[in-house]
């Protein structure tokens, strides 16, 4: 039971300390709406979407007039479309106007987001899938609201390398698609490995063929939270340290559980989980690198800072899974360049590459995130970066993914705009050397050894 003293002390979080629930993600399954039929798999996918998401976002405001909690975003995520197609998409132009269909419906419920356009394709990939994936910059470019997603390995299947080779080249075909927007499609494309059946999180969200026919997934947020507490220890030692963000991710993550619960039995949608990640915004004093920084770094990108991330990551878990029923999605710590003002500054001052990101997600949720490089950047380098990232995951048994954005026009040292809550974002400089004939090998890099249990 949550009690008044906790909405209290949260209400406190949020007047000064910027606490939000950054998300609520409806997740609906799209199985019961395949069809041979082109016209007829649109009008179903259509129907049930508006259906069951109607009040989605009415339900969502009402608990934020009520509890004072905002919550920023409301989204949809739907079971991968390349499982929900196959019948009816022959070429890419099908999917592409299923990709319409979802936008249309996004915009008619008036969701933000819509997350789903994606394929799993870690051990194979079926005709269909291909199709799917070939069809992403023209369906991105298309759409304002779709987002995609494509899973690539696994610790229990290896990496699909020649899925890895082929989602470079997407990712710089999608970067030339939207080059009008600063290749802005590339921020609604993620590669994942190990991807999650209940994140509710954009760009990777989708709702997995292991759920309900629809649940009610939260992600909360609160770096400035996180921060504020850690102000008030300045100089103590780990052990004192470790308490308070164990006990403020626990504060935290209440919010969280509240929120889905009233969206569950208001909308009569069964509450699936909520997710522990820390989210942050371009806001200042929102930022993970802040946190870090909080605890002693002089910058994000210091020598300590994995380190440092691994504790903040470890105890948030910690905190927040005592304080839901259900945890699921990703639940880390997000280290988003374009969308952490902490983040930007430190690659601005230096200290921060994309070979220090990328060890620090060793340790965190999600991978390399949001981050601009020159938009000559070849595919095959872009590959090389997706492979990386995904024997991260794969070896240490977590879900990593690469949402790289290489600007048209753009090189080092220029400043990308995006907006919003995807904010902006320096060019970060790419590794020069090459590794195509790695990439071109083709084939499948092959599980751990510890991924054999059963």
């Amino acid at each position: 039971m949550i009690t008044i003293l906790e909405v209290n002390e949260t209400n406190k979080m949020i007047e000064q300390e910027k606490l939000d629930v950054r998300t609520i993600t409806l997740g609906i399954s799209l199985l019961d709406c395949c069809d041979a039929d082109l016209d007829a798999l649109n009008r179903n996918i259509y129907d049930k979407i508006a259906g069951l998401a109607r009040d989605l976002v009415s339900t969502g405001r009402e608990i934020e007039l009520e509890y004072g909690i905002p919550i920023v975003n409301k989204r949809i995520a739907v079971t991968p479309v390349a499982l929900v197609g196959g019948r009816a998409c022959r070429s890419p132009e099908d999917f592409v106007e299923v990709a319409k269909t979802l936008d249309r419906a996004a915009r008619d419920t008036g969701v933000n987001f819509i997350g789903g356009y994606s394929a799993i394709v870690s051990k194979g990939m079926t005709p269909t899938d291909e199709t799917l994936i070939r069809s992403i910059p023209a369906a991105l470019a298309a759409t304002e609201r779709v987002c995609s997603s494509v899973n690539v390995g696994s610790t229990k299947t290896g990496i699909n390398m020649d899925a890895v080779k082929l989602m470079g080249e997407i990712v710089r075909e999608t970067a030339e698609a939207t080059k009008e927007r600063n290749s802005i499609g590339c921020a609604k494309l993620v590669v994942l490995c190990n991807a999650p059946d209940d994140n509710p999180f954009m760009a990777g969200a989708f709702h997995g063929v292991s759920e309900a026919d629809a649940v009610i997934n939260v992600g909360v947020s609160g770096p400035g939270v996180i921060k504020h507490a850690l102000e008030g220890v300045r100089g103590a030692n780990f052990e004192i340290l470790c308490e308070t963000v164990k006990r403020t991710a626990f504060k935290v993550t209440r919010a969280g559980q509240l929120v889905a619960q009233e969206a569950s039995e208001r909308l009569g949608i069964p509450f699936g989980i909520v997710d522990l990640s820390l989210a942050p915004t371009p806001s200042v004093g929102d930022s993970v690198a802040g946190i870090l920084e909080e605890m002693g770094l002089e910058s994000a990108g210091a020598p300590g800072t994995t380190a440092a991330l691994a504790l903040l990551n470890d105890q948030v878990k910690k905190g927040g899974i005592m304080a839901s029923s259900f945890v699921g999605g990703l639940s880390g710590a997000f280290i988003p360049v374009s969308e952490d003002q902490g983040m930007i500054d430190a690659v601005n001052r230096g200290a921060l590459t994309i070979e220090k990101l990328e060890a620090m997600t060793c340790v965190c949720s999600v991978g390399l995130d949001m981050i601009a490089i020159p938009g000559d950047t070849p595919a095959s380098t872009i590959s090389g970066i997706i492979a990386d990232e995904a024997a991260i995951g794969m070896i240490n048994q977590k879900t990593t993914a690469v949402r790289l954005i290489p600007v048209i026009g753009k090189d080092v040292g220029d400043t990308v705009e995006f907006g919003g809550l995807l904010g902006h974002a320096p060019v970060q400089q790419v590794n020069r050397f090459g590794c195509a004939d790695f990439i071109n090998r083709g084939g499948r890099i092959p599980a751990p050894i510890h991924s054999f249990k059963n």
